[in-house]
């Protein structure tokens, strides 16, 4: 982790310097949002200094996925981020994908935007809920959890797991949606739209969190792109780099949507971020729905997917390919390959080195929490200790995605 850059005015002028003093925060503290310890420096009521440590979680998946055959690697990439899943899912087949020159059906490229938009939705519930009940907010938690409850509802349906779903494949996705999951969507996305509304009218004009958020945790756009910022930390800090528009996939060209920023670079500012984000990927679902064309969810190339059951019963070239795809998996050509996906915490991809074999050379994940925690000490040193869980959470960091 980088140091964070040098900024004016450490103290309010004519505050007295006492002695400073170290705080523990964390690992197992609710407000790190994971086992995320913080060493703080403190000077009276004021940060001097903040010094995160890792590595309470780590659970080495990038060498796991070395160890593993390109198809087995789906079961590892939604646990990185376990709250914006499909967003790691995508980035690891779009890659793996790239490698082989996948020829993915359209139907599942649009069922791959409209979930991979739902996860983004499904992300920003869980910051809006525990992000104000770090403040001390109580309700707006049982709010956000009442939609994002719905949505996971929807997750289940279509793959059988509320979380760390595994559904996207190389090739396509392990199987179709369910027929009545599109309307299911539909009505979902009435009941978020009124959600919004509720948490703008209750929340975001609270004028306690106002006070709480407004001018905290600056992080200007020089600096901001210094340390590597991406997603809406960058976007909030008047940047709008969006790789759903700089550096298109799955077709996102094509789908009608603003990229949202702000010039203000605050607490407030990265809040109101992912809530004005919850209308974009309803405008884009609804887009995705309307596209919705029936015809197969796989690549038709045998060498790829898994044939479907009723082939193994009467053809024997349908049972060799699913064993060799079983036991061995298929083997990209010799090459290296990354693909940027747009995740809810910002950019993500899997640098992936192939050597031929059924399993990667080596697997790098470009993290978006890993690099957004650099901002952290910037951001916090010189304002309050309560300020500093403020601005915690409205970073939004994922322990999964830092720890890989």
């Amino acid at each position: 982790m980088t140091t964070a850059p040098e900024r004016p005015g450490t103290l309010p002028e004519g505050q007295m310097h006492t002695q400073i003093m170290s705080l523990n925060v964390g690992p197992q503290h609710p407000s790190t949002h994971g086992v995320l310890r913080l060493v703080v420096d403190m000077d009276g009521e004021y940060v001097v200094k903040v010094t995160p440590h890792m590595g309470y979680l780590h659970t080495g998946f990038e060498k796991t996925f070395e160890n593993r055959t390109y198809q087995q690697g789906v079961t590892y990439a939604p646990r990185t981020d376990y709250l914006h899943s499909f967003g790691h899912e995508l980035a690891y087949v779009l890659s793996v994908e790239k490698l082989l020159g996948a020829d993915v059906p359209e139907r599942a490229t649009t069922v791959r935007v409209i979930l991979h938009e739902l996860g983004r939705i499904h992300s920003h519930l869980v910051f809006v809920g525990t992000g104000l009940l770090d403040l001390g907010a109580l309700t707006p938690f049982f709010y956000a959890f009442r939609e994002k409850e719905a949505l996971q509802d929807l997750f289940e349906a279509v793959c059988g797991y509320r979380m760390n779903q595994g559904y996207f494949r190389v090739g396509g996705l392990s199987r179709d949606i369910p027929d009545d999951w599109a309307p299911r969507v539909e009505k979902f996305l009435d009941q978020m739209e009124r959600g919004v509304t509720e948490y703008t009218t209750l929340f975001a004009q609270n004028p306690i969190f106002l006070d709480r958020a407004r001018g905290v945790g600056v992080i200007p756009p020089e600096v901001a792109l210094d340390l590597g910022l991406t997603g809406p930390n960058l976007r909030a800090s008047g940047v709008p780099l969006d790789h759903r528009k700089d550096n298109p996939y799955c077709g996102y060209e094509t789908y009608d949507f603003n990229v949202i920023t702000s010039p203000d670079g605050d607490s407030l500012a990265r809040f109101n971020m992912r809530l004005l984000e919850f209308g974009e990927s309803i405008k884009i679902v609804r887009q995705g729905l309307r596209r919705l064309k029936p015809g197969p969810v796989k690549d038709p190339n045998r060498k790829i997917s898994l044939p479907p059951r009723h082939e193994l019963e009467t053809s024997m070239e349908a049972v060799i390919h699913h064993f060799k795809l079983v036991t061995e998996g298929f083997h990209p050509p010799t090459g290296e390959v990354y693909v940027p996906v747009e995740s809810a915490r910002g950019e993500v991809g899997y640098y992936i080195v192939s050597d031929g074999g059924s399993m990667p050379y080596r697997v790098k994940i470009r993290a978006p929490s890993f690099v957004n925690l650099q901002a952290l000490e910037y951001a916090c040193v010189g304002a309050q200790f309560a300020d500093l869980i403020t601005i915690l959470a409205t970073i939004d960091p994922v322990l999964g995605d830092v720890d890989r």
